[in-house]
């Protein structure tokens, strides 16, 4: 699940945070960015929850209307289907997904009832719910409902996205990747897995981990190197001129171009300018581009970059 480009965003804040504590060791970097990985990989855990403490809310709304005075017919006969969905309670007593909460003792508590609430009202009065209630009633109208509802309503709360902020700093960013995995994983989900569906791993493979680990290290060993690469191309500048995050971004930027030969030039430096969009000014991505562009040239030309 976690991919090189959720792994770069991280490794950014590994560095920047490592650069400001004296006498950090790459050791103590490299633990900090392997919890912060572990951190965003909870995420995904806590936002596929949702859909159960969606469902559970509504059982309780329905639950509750036994002790109501005067019924409308409406609480007479409520519909049920949303409660009834099969995909939720696959979700829901999915094996791995249980087995998470079990090891780490943490769920969408009482302080989250009003964001709950509030949700489930805003999903129910949406439109994606009215088209629900009239689609076939079967396991893929009810995971497409999810989706749906999930990708339109869920991911664009910015309740939510402040509940996450507040409830773990290493969330701080992570929502628009997270969710992604989240609606891939809806996705996938298939009714005769039953609760055995695999939900995504948090490394495809050992060598995604690995990317994480050597680019972090690489990015602390040749900081003076590459820093040195950068100072060359800004003579009309000095180096104390260039915003810090923007100076962190093309050293780690550099750490991948001279040492991953199987990551295309192009795809490091257009994640790298991205990464300058979302987290830098706004001059920033112009400004590290043509730093970096420089300076692949100047590498290539040298005969100390064989890739392109």
């Amino acid at each position: 699940m976690i991919n090189r480009i959720l792994t770069r965003i991280k490794i950014l804040q590994t560095v920047y945070a490592h650069c400001q504590k004296d006498n950090s060791s790459i050791n103590n970097a490299e633990n900090e960015l392997v919890h912060s990985l572990q951190k965003s990989y909870d995420l995904y855990h806590y936002l596929l929850l949702l859909i159960g403490m969606l469902t559970d809310m509504e059982q309780k709304k329905i639950d509750a209307l036994q002790y109501k005075f005067l019924l409308t017919e409406e609480d007479r006969n409520p519909n049920i289907r949303f409660i009834n969905n099969r995909f939720a309670e696959q979700l829901r007593t999915n094996e791995t997904l249980e087995k998470f909460v079990n090891q780490n003792g943490f769920l969408w508590d009482d302080d989250d009832t009003g964001f709950i609430r509030n949700l489930l009202n805003e999903i129910l009065k949406s439109d994606i719910y009215a088209e629900y209630l009239q689609s076939p009633d079967t396991y893929e109208s009810d995971r497409e409902f999810w989706y749906k509802a999930f990708k339109t309503i869920i991911l664009n709360s910015a309740e939510l996205e402040d509940i996450l902020e507040e409830k773990n700093i290493y969330w701080d960013g992570d929502l628009d990747i997270i969710g992604t995995f989240s609606l891939k994983t809806i996705k996938q989900f298939r009714e005769k897995n039953g609760t055995q569906q695999a939900l995504l791993p948090m490394f495809h493979s050992d060598a995604d981990r690995q990317f994480a680990i050597s680019l972090l290290h690489k990015a602390i060993l040749e900081q003076e190197e590459n820093t040195k690469l950068i100072t060359a191309q800004i003579k009309n500048w000095e180096l104390e001129r260039i915003a810090l995050l923007d100076l962190y971004i093309m050293q780690i930027a550099l750490a991948e171009i001279k040492n991953f030969p199987e990551i295309p030039v192009c795809i490091s430096l257009n994640e790298y300018i991205d990464l300058a969009r979302y987290y830098s000014t706004p001059k920033s991505a112009t400004f590290i581009n043509g730093i970096l562009d420089k300076i692949v040239t100047e590498l290539q030309n040298e005969g100390k970059l064989f890739k392109n």
